[in-house]
């Protein structure tokens, strides 16, 4: 992070992981109501918590709000660093933008002007060989055209004589939440779920279509299936849906989504404490005190109301003395692995330039690498940088394959040359490397995931000055985190302002301001 924003900060000690505190814990932070303020704690630093810090600045002279950061920095799994000279993202590198209020946040924390749109957004699959292009129509991999389909030659004869077998077979009843690849299976076969369906999912989720949720992940294909019979039918009446002024699905930050969480703190008006991680979370008689530091030496932080803003593993462990059953639904939230290889080659590398943004990679391919990104072809900001550079993002492991991440650096660089000197044809070695570990990140939306989350907020709602955000709950792109943030961020205003009129006109987005 920038030395100016962060000399603004304050660093504190991270845990040493230790159990109970001690009950004479000193307290660093304390004056629960102070005055007319009340202080809110924000746990996590990712862009939910820093979104919902955001939100709560709205809340004026009324509000006190610091966000704990367990680790050395703000952004979680937002962040980028220079390769080749080249500032790329190391985590997400867009966001979608056709959801607002990924967008409507970068504007208000004055990043309006650095919103770039994609220069190329044709991707194709790795299928059967060869890379072909994705089908045209499709819908998070279900296709709404057959001849459109039968063009790329991503499935077999036999396969894509399959699939319109879907308008004449009874219907499929979804009756309840089931896994995409139950349903997707049985109205268009196998082939469009292995070869088209599961890598879109998988570039997502990091997950697999055998165990992920039918509603979570396809809502409007899940709702439109409880009526209608034939899923290509489905898929052609979402695709005609989109107006045809609806503009790139997706967008980006000139340098990087990895500045946007920079620049929601230093909006928001918070106290951002880095290095502290919140070891225990306890319902007081006035309200909240939180238990930081190493268990030799803890703290406490006195508090109003707090927003549990981490991922579904620490926050179990957060509520389960005052919230056991959000504690137990969160404990069944799994979460995937992933590597990021990002590789920057001189152009004369490849015999010929990249065509379109990347290709992604079926399971059923058998390789290593799941998912690739022609950065500097997508953002054309990226290329202006560098013209002669081409910045490559290969992404490795999928749910179940964290053998894969074993291997060390090198031999993840390794496989990603690998990758691009056997289907790009690049040759000789990248001007710069990186390698960027994101362990345990991607949270699961298994089958029943939407009831689990219903349950968890159902839970948390029965606890006054408490919320929830993340990308656990509603979505794992920067929009729905953003939304999940600013829902949080709602109810704390009304529990700690007790005025739900003020609350409606200051949460407002449209009349926030910045």
């Amino acid at each position: 992070m920038g030395s100016t924003l962060e000399s603004r900060w304050r660093h504190g000690g991270v845990s040493d992981g230790g159990a109970c505190a001690d009950p004479a814990a000193r307290p660093v932070a304390s004056g629960v109501m102070e005055g007319n303020r009340r202080h809110v704690v924000v746990i996590g630093g990712g862009i939910a918590g820093l979104a919902a810090a955001w939100f709560l600045r709205q809340g004026g002279d009324r509000v006190r709000v610091t966000v704990l950061e367990g680790s050395d920095r703000v952004g979680g799994k937002l962040r980028a660093s220079e390769v080749a000279g080249v500032m790329v993202d190391e985590g997400a590198e867009a966001m979608i933008a056709r959801r607002p209020e990924g967008k409507e946040l970068a504007a208000l924390v004055g990043l309006g002007d650095e919103l770039v749109d994609p220069g190329s957004t044709k991707a194709s699959i790795l299928s059967r060989g060869a890379l072909r292009p994705m089908p045209e129509g499709q819908v998070m991999g279900v296709p709404s055209d057959l001849l459109a389909l039968a063009k790329t030659g991503i499935l077999s004869p036999a396969g894509l004589a399959r699939v319109p077998l879907d308008q004449i077979l009874p219907a499929t009843l979804i009756n309840t939440d089931v896994s995409v690849a139950a349903y997707v299976r049985a109205r268009l076969g196998g082939e469009v779920l292995d070869r088209i369906v599961e890598p879109l999912l998988g570039g997502v989720y990091a997950g697999r279509a055998e165990r992920l949720s039918l509603d979570a992940t396809m809502p409007r294909v899940a709702a439109a299936a409880r009526s209608e019979r034939s899923l290509l039918a489905i898929a052609r009446d979402l695709a005609a849906g989109v107006p045809s002024d609806a503009g790139p699905v997706f967008t980006t930050l000139k340098r990087g989504m990895g500045s946007l969480p920079e620049a929601v703190a230093a909006a928001s008006g918070a106290e951002i404490r880095i290095g502290v991680m919140v070891r225990e979370l306890r319902r007081t008689e006035e309200g909240w005190r939180l238990v930081t530091g190493p268990a030799r030496a803890p703290e406490t932080v006195e508090a109003d109301a707090v927003i549990v803003a981490v991922p579904a593993i620490p926050a179990r462990r957060l509520l389960e003395s005052d919230v056991p059953k959000a504690a137990a639904e969160l404990a069944r939230i799994d979460y995937a692995s992933m590597a990021v290889v990002t590789l920057a080659y001189p152009r004369s590398a490849f015999p010929s330039a990249p065509l379109g943004s990347g290709y992604l990679v079926p399971p059923v391919e058998g390789r290593p690498v799941k998912a690739v990104t022609f950065s500097s072809i997508k953002w054309p900001h990226l290329a202006s940088a560098d013209p002669d550079l081409v910045v490559v993002r290969c992404s490795l492991g999928r749910l179940g394959e964290e053998h894969v991440l074993q291997r060390s650096d090198s031999e993840l660089i390794s496989l990603a040359m690998d990758e691009m000197g056997e289907i790009m044809g690049a040759r000789g070695l990248p001007r710069g490397t990186r390698v960027t570990r994101w362990g345990g990140s991607l949270p699961q939306y298994d089958v029943g995931h939407l009831d689990r989350v219903a349950r968890i907020r159902a839970a948390v709602a029965e606890q006054p000055g408490l919320a929830v955000c993340g990308a656990a709950f509603d979505g794992v792109g920067i929009p729905a985190c953003v939304a999940t943030g600013r829902t949080a961020a709602a109810r704390i205003l009304d529990h700690v302002t007790q005025g739900r009129q003020w609350r409606d006109s200051a949460i407002s987005v449209a009349g926030a301001g910045s």
